[in-house]
């Protein structure tokens, strides 16, 4: 383990985003792309060392270019690669999107013939750090196949319901074999996390209710002490034992959202980290997101603590 806990300490996708340099046009027609850092649950890592975070990911790579790539960048960005494993056999994937804003932006995965992400085995997991780590971070994409499912429930076995220990839901269809295949899944990790993180297609895939406020409190039964149910331009509602929040959108010109739920995550960590009171750890998380969004990239994309406050400041002032 390492010498000094992580604070947030994620586990699952990795990748490479290869994304256009051209907005509004389709991939058929794109002449010139740019190269980043991908994987949600990398992405939210990213964007938590931002603010400061130590921060690490557990995850595998191919052994190829973009595998050196990946290491490469998770140092650039602050992230500890050192959980960061090889699986020779397999090719580290690569991500294509287009970019329609404000609201269309197609994702083409490559992750044939298995990404080696999916390859996370439980017996290779330093459980100590998991189980110490501040905030532990997993995606619903991680229980999508074996070894990694089973890796993720001995994760959070050692964790024994530490606080912070969150799921994101993290929904791709292309990952399953069918809804209810994922909602088993993800219905039996909810009994053994404290936070549950995710949009309305999210919160119905996991709970079957669509309406905010029923599904965080069906969240809320299937065992988390906090569900945060994104609804983009509703805003944000988050909603524990005792206290219900709900604070509005942050309105930005929209570049390209697909990084936006991660800088919201790693945002989401810093503040449940420094203890805040739960809207201001919203309001915040959201600002973080919407930044991200009004970028092109994701990965380095995501602010500091410093753009943030000073997107906030600039609201309250207007």
């Amino acid at each position: 383990m390492a010498s000094e806990p992580y604070e947030v300490l994620t586990v699952g996708r990795v990748g490479v985003d290869i994304y256009p340099l051209e907005v509004g046009v389709g991939l058929e027609d794109v002449r010139t792309f740019g190269k980043f850092l991908g994987g949600s649950p990398t992405n939210v890592a990213v964007a938590a060392a931002r603010h400061g975070r130590r921060s690490a990911v557990i995850t595998k790579t191919g052994d190829d270019p973009f595998g050196r790539f990946v290491h490469k960048a998770l140092r650039e960005l602050g992230v500890d690669d050192a959980f960061v494993g090889v699986v020779p056999r397999l090719p580290t994937p690569v991500t294509f999107c287009e970019m329609f804003p404000p609201d269309s932006f197609p994702l083409w995965f490559y992750r044939w013939p298995k990404a080696p992400d999916l390859e996370i085995r439980a017996d290779e997991l330093d459980l100590d750090a998991v189980t110490v780590a501040g905030v532990f971070w997993a995606t619903a994409t991680g229980l999508s196949q074996e070894p990694s499912r089973s890796a993720h429930f001995a994760a959070w076995e050692a964790r024994r319901r530490r606080p912070l220990t969150v799921l994101d839901l993290d929904y791709r269809p292309m990952f399953w074999e069918s809804q209810a295949e994922a909602r088993r899944h993800v219905r039996a990790a909810l009994e053994h996390v404290t936070v549950a993180v995710g949009n309305l297609e999210e919160v119905h895939m996991a709970v079957g209710e669509r309406e905010p406020e029923k599904a965080a409190r069906a969240l809320l039964d299937g065992g988390v002490e906090l569900a945060v149910v994104k609804q983009g331009p509703g805003g944000v509602l988050g909603v524990s034992g005792n206290e219900i929040v709900e604070v509005p959108s942050f309105e930005v010109d929209v570049v390209n959202g697909l990084g936006a739920g991660d800088g919201f995550g790693g945002a989401l960590c810093h503040g449940l980290l420094a203890g805040w009171p739960l809207e201001r750890v919203l309001r915040f998380a959201n600002a973080a997101g919407a930044i991200v969004a009004s970028r092109l990239e994701c990965s380095t994309a995501m602010p500091t603590t410093a753009e943030v406050e000073e997107a906030l400041r600039s609201v309250n002032d207007d």
